[in-house]
Formats: C-alpha cells, sequence, structure tokens
C-alpha cells in the first residue's frame, strides 16, 4: 500500500523503526517506494556519492581476493613452502567462498535494513584479519586470518555494494555498477605493487600492517558517504525459492557457477607458472597480476557500458568465450611478450564476470526489486561454491599433470559457463538479436 505523498509528488512508503538504518540512528524515516521505478533518481550527486563508496567496497573486497596471486607465490616459496599449492590454494578459495556465501545472509540482511550493520562490521572484520595476518607463522593461522575473518568480512560488504545501486540507477545501472565494480581492479593492481615493494624492507610483518592501513583508510569513504535511499516495506525470507522456478533466472546462476570455477586459474597460478617455467624473472612474476588486474579496470567499465546499450547478456556470453579461449592459450606460452600479452588480454576480457552478473541479476528481477538482495544473496552462494572448488581442483590437476592441464580446465569450465548463459539468455528474450 502507498504511503504518504512525498514532496515531489511520489508516493512514499514509511520503514518500521527497526528496519532502516539511514545515516544516523534507526529513527524511522519515510522514503519512496521500492516499487516504484519512476522515483528512481537514474543519476544525481547523491547517487554518484554511492557509486564512489561500492567503488572503494570492491576495491577491498574483490580487490582483495584478486591479490591471492601474490599471497599465493610467496606462501610456496618462503613462508608456507612445506604446504602444497593445493592445500594453500585453499586459503584464497575459502576466503572467496565466504566473500559469496555471506551473500546468502548479507542480501536480507540489507533488505532488512541492516546496511549500516554490514558496512561496519565488515570493515572491522577486514582491518582485524589483515593485521592478524601479520603476526602469522603457521597454515593454520593465515588460514583463519585470511580466509576466515577477512572472507567473512569481504562478504559483509559485498552485496550491499552492489545491490543499493539498483536503488539509485534505472538506464545507467550497468555504467554505475561497471565503475564500481573497477575498485576491485585497482584493489588488484595497488595491493600486489605495495606487496612486492616492501616485502625486501619491511618484511612480510610489516607489509601486511601497511595494507591494512590502506584499507582502514579507503574503508572510511564508503562509511561516511553511502546511504539507504529505499527499502522494502517488508522482511525478506533469507531464501526466494520460487526464484528457481524461472528458468532464465536458475540456467544463469549454474552458467555462473561452472564459470567461477574456471575464471580464477590464471589469477591464482599464473605467477608461479612463470617463475617455475622460467618464462620471466621473479621480479617481473610478481608484478603479473597487477598487470591482470590494470587490464581488468577497463574491463569490468567498458563492457559495462556496452551492456548498457546492448544488453548485458550479449557482452558477458562473448566475453567469457573469450576469456576461456585465452586460458587455453596459456599452453603456448613461453615468452616474456607472449605472457604480458596474455594478462592484459585476460584481464580486459574476464573483468565482465565480475561487474555485470548483479546488473543481470537485476534486470532478472524487474518484477521482485523488493527481493533483489535475496536473489543476489542466492546466485552469489551458489557461484561460492565453484569458487571454492575450483582453485583446489586446479592445485591438484597442477600436482598430478602439470600446468598446461590445469590451463585446460579453466578454459573448458569458462567456456561451459558461456554456453550455458547462453542458454540462460534465449530463456529470457529468445533467440533474435534483441538487447538482452
Amino acid at each position: 500500500m502507498a504511503g504518504p505523498e512525498g514532496k515531489d509528488g511520489e508516493d512514499v512508503a514509511e520503514e518500521p523503526a527497526a528496519d532502516l538504518e539511514a545515516g544516523a540512528g534507526n529513527k524511522a524515516t519515510k522514503v519512496h517506494s521500492v516499487t516504484h521505478v519512476d522515483s528512481i533518481p537514474n543519476g544525481g550527486f547523491q547517487a554518484w556519492l554511492q557509486v564512489a563508496g561500492a567503488f572503494f567496497l570492491f576495491f577491498n573486497s574483490w580487490g582483495i581476493l584478486n591479490t591471492f596471486g601474490s599471497y599465493q607465490a610467496y606462501y610456496e616459496t618462503e613462508l608456507l613452502k612445506s604446504s602444497t599449492p593445493s592445500a594453500i590454494s585453499w586459503i584464497g578459495s575459502i576466503q572467496s567462498f565466504l566473500l559469496l556465501i555471506v551473500g546468502a545472509v548479507s542480501g536480507p540482511f540489507y533488505d532488512a535494513g541492516y546496511f549500516r550493520t554490514l558496512l561496519l562490521s565488515g570493515s572491522i572484520l577486514l582491518v582485524f584479519g589483515q593485521m592478524m595476518l601479520s603476526l602469522c607463522k603457521e597454515y593454520w593461522q593465515v588460514l583463519l586470518a585470511q580466509a576466515f575473518c577477512m572472507g567473512i568480512g569481504a562478504g559483509c560488504l559485498f552485496v550491499p555494494s552492489v545491490a543499493i545501486l539498483s536503488t539509485y540507477f534505472t538506464s545507467k545501472l550497468a555504467s554505475a555498477t561497471g565503475l564500481a565494480a573497477a575498485g576491485s581492479s585497482l584493489g588488484g593492481v595497488i595491493y600486489p605493487i605495495v606487496f612486492h615493494k616492501l616485502m625486501p624492507t619491511a618484511g612480510f610483518g610489516w607489509t601486511t600492517r601497511a595494507i591494512g592501513f590502506m584499507i582502514l583508510a579507503t574503508l572510511i569513504i564508503p562509511n561516511t558517504v553511502m546511504r539507504v535511499r529505499v527499502l522494502p516495506s517488508t522482511r525478506r525470507a533469507l531464501l526466494d525459492l520460487p526464484a528457481f522456478k524461472e528458468p532464465p533466472y536458475t540456467i544463469f546462476v549454474f552458467g555462473a557457477f561452472v564459470g567461477f570455477m574456471g575464471l580464477y586459474m590464471p589469477f591464482f597460478y599464473v605467477q608461479i607458472y612463470a617463475i617455475r617455467e622460467h618464462i620471466t624473472t621473479e621480479n617481473l612474476a610478481f608484478y603479473l597480476i597487477a598487470i591482470l588486474n590494470s587490464a581488468s579496470i577497463f574491463g569490468r567499465i567498458v563492457p559495462n557500458i556496452l551492456a548498457d546499450r546492448f544488453g548485458a547478456y550479449n557482452v558477458i556470453v562473448p566475453c567469457t568465450v573469450i576469456s576461456g579461449v585465452l586460458c587455453l592459450c596459456l599452453m603456448a606460452v613461453h615468452s616474456v611478450p607472449s605472457i604480458v600479452v596474455f594478462v592484459l588480454l585476460y584481464g580486459l576480457f574476464s573483468g565482465s564476470m565480475v561487474s555485470l552478473p548483479p546488473t543481470m541479476i537485476v534486470r532478472l528481477s524487474l518484477q521482485h526489486r523488493g527481493k533483489i538482495g535475496t536473489r543476489m544473496g542466492m546466485c552469489f552462494s551458489c557461484v561460492a561454491v565453484g569458487l571454492l572448488i575450483g582453485a583446489p581442483i586446479g592445485g591438484v590437476i597442477l600436482d598430478a599433470h602439470g600446468f598446461d592441464s590445469v590451463w585446460i580446465f579453466g578454459g573448458v569450465l569458462l567456456i561451459a559457463g558461456a554456453v550455458i548463459t547462453g542458454a540462460s539468455r534465449v530463456a529470457h528474450v529468445g533467440w533474435g538479436w534483441a538487447k538482452a
């Protein structure tokens, strides 16, 4: 039922005091109805402030995850050299798994009005986990600090960072999400460089603490500027199971699950591949992840701009196919120029797999805007399983069959994910060339 009329003549809805945390306190606030698309500003200073805030949430959630390749190489050669590559990759896999699986809880919490609580809790856990990592000497300590503590913290930040944008943008949503998601790539550029540059002089402990202080400083921005504009008028369930009765949504979730199993093979293993195969010097190898993520900045922004014009499906499917082909091409990479070209191209085309899915879920949920947070959480919790098992399986394959088999594993999964996502498009709009 529509609430009292707002100043600009639009319907507003009154939220219960316990359900809204927009700014200071839990005072009952009148907000625009979540179901009234015409009331969404689709721009303006406050809307773009949310993009800036979400940018730094991505910077410290996916950005931290995109840095793990540098840690994987260091752990294998120094801190945890008695552990197998598969065992070490479980640290990054659990971190990424928790980043997404916590979305299954944080989505409904966001819908219920606990945006500010999620933001503050995630910030504290990320900074605390990074500081504790600086004290770690054993595998189980790294697992607790980096995988569990930081993974849960990042998960508290991720779904709110994308769900809030759908309440400020309509036709510009993909572009706004792409700009925000570019923060993950910039984080994946800056953090590995800081790690590599400080390690020789400061050591692992103070290098890790320095990164922790950077996380703290950059998280002050979203905690200051981000504001909830509108929330559903009723609390949502933890799950929206009827969503899985919609073929486009269900097929897309399965395609994302398969694709993400293969997505992070190069992120986790390309550095150690360059070192072990003597393709580059150890110094240059540590910059490969930074180069990959620098290209991924454009890979998150440009596809989303194109998606606003041509449709998200019509962009993500070819980008995922190209990413899979590139992963297969790693088998033929044996020189410095070729591996640098590979990481540039892979970063450019794989970026859409992180930046476009939130927009696609919104597009598939236009009749259920009040459940967008829940539906994102459900999708990301399924994708999380793919992330959890993908890299460790890659590590086992590496130990048993070598790097070529790892690249085949990743490439085939990416191409299969693209095919399944294409099937979701057909279920959504048919075979035509329409915007989708």
